[in-house]
């Protein structure tokens, strides 16, 4: 009995491999699919009549259609043979026995009799595997990243170390097709009906990728702010998603290889929300602070504070109360009150005081950048 159905699975099957097959994308594809196998068109409106062919053969004079987008990986006994990065209409041929068809003018005793004894030696199957596979060359979107609780950096900006709890999302391209299925893609996708996704929660491999941009975040976040031509500021971080896409690919490049060894690189990156640590939100008030009563800014806010000082005095105590702010403020008669007021003399212990003088002084070039920076850190007890 095995013996007849080794015969009879053999012939059936060469004779099914005879017909050329289309192939093409599977339908219902996911957006954020990254690599799976280009399937036969098996019927067209009821008219097709190829339904029984082998999955692991490609017949001779078959048609596979690379649509834009994607490239088109060649897999010969499970070896690579062949890679296609432009769109279009492409013919098959294979010097493989199995591959060999009557319709594509390999002749007639060839394709069916030689091909029905090597199957039977294999107990009816074809002996040999050949797989076309489309490998997405475009950004894919929705990888999501977060943090559960506070990462920390050194920040160039504050001159310290702070803290938030992150989450966003990343758009991921495949660079090198070849390297990313070699070394990265398991076994188990490279068949038939599989497809891997970066987003499915049941992909292993990009867990792994998870795990490695959320371990890349603070060296990132450190990379970025710590740029002096991204002017060190980590309030820029939400509005400047290309250029940390890029410290957070360099993160994860220096760390885990992507590039070189997966063929994978981040693009862009969108970051939803970052939450910093008390400390940091303090930190950030004070330099904020000190920042709005610097320069030319804070002559002007001194200055309407100090008319709207005179004016609620006005309202509340008449002339009397006229009369201490001009004494308060070391001003004599009316003319006096027309004249620039002059500000208190800042407190000895006051941090925003010391930080507007300190930001004078560098305006004014007495100082340089880095005295101020000195004095930014003293004065914030950094």
């Amino acid at each position: 009995m095995g013996l007849i159905q080794a015969v009879k699975g053999a012939v059936g099957g060469v004779l099914a491999d005879q017909w050329k097959d289309f192939y093409t994308v599977p339908a219902g594809l996911p957006a954020t699919a990254a690599l799976f196998a280009a399937v036969p068109q098996g019927t067209n409106a009821g008219r097709g009549s190829n339904t029984s062919g082998s999955s692991n053969i490609i017949t001779n004079g078959s048609r596979i259609v690379v649509p834009e987008g994607y490239g088109l990986l060649l897999f010969q006994d499970g070896a690579i043979t062949g890679f296609v990065a432009e769109p279009g209409g492409y013919e098959w041929r294979s010097d493989d026995l199995n591959s060999q068809s009557i319709f594509a003018g390999d002749g007639i005793v060839t394709p069916l009799i030689k091909q029905s004894w090597e199957r039977f030696k294999f107990g009816g199957q074809p002996g040999g595997q050949q797989a076309a596979f489309f490998v997405s060359l475009k950004e894919l979107p929705d990888n999501r990243f977060g943090t559960q609780s506070e990462i920390y950096w050194d920040d160039g900006f504050l001159n310290t170390q702070v803290g938030a709890v992150t989450r966003g999302s990343y758009t991921l391209k495949i660079v090198d097709p070849i390297l990313f299925v070699k070394n990265f893609v398991p076994a188990s996708y490279l068949q038939p009906g599989k497809v891997f996704d970066f987003t499915d929660l049941d992909n292993a491999a990009a867990s792994q990728l998870f795990n490695e941009v959320v371990g890349s975040l603070a060296p990132a976040f450190s990379l970025y702010t710590n740029d002096p031509g991204k002017g060190n500021r980590i309030t820029k971080l939400q509005q400047d998603s290309l250029g940390f896409a890029q410290s957070l690919s360099a993160a994860v490049e220096q760390g885990y290889q992507w590039k070189s060894d997966r063929g994978l690189a981040i693009v862009k990156t969108a970051i939803v929300s970052i939450e910093y640590d008390a400390n940091t939100r303090e930190l950030l008030k004070t330099v904020q602070r000190a920042d709005a009563l610097s320069g030319g800014r804070g002559n002007s806010n001194l200055q309407a504070s100090v008319a709207q000082g005179i004016q609620s005095a006005g309202e509340n105590g008449g002339a009397a109360g006229l009369v201490g702010v001009g004494m308060a403020t070391g001003m004599f008669g009316a003319g006096a009150m027309q004249q620039p007021v002059a500000p208190a003399a800042p407190a000895a212990d006051d941090p925003v005081a010391r930080l507007q003088k300190a930001k004078e002084m560098l305006d004014l070039g007495l100082i340089t950048q880095d005295d101020y920076n000195a004095l930014k850190a003293k004065a914030l007890g950094l």
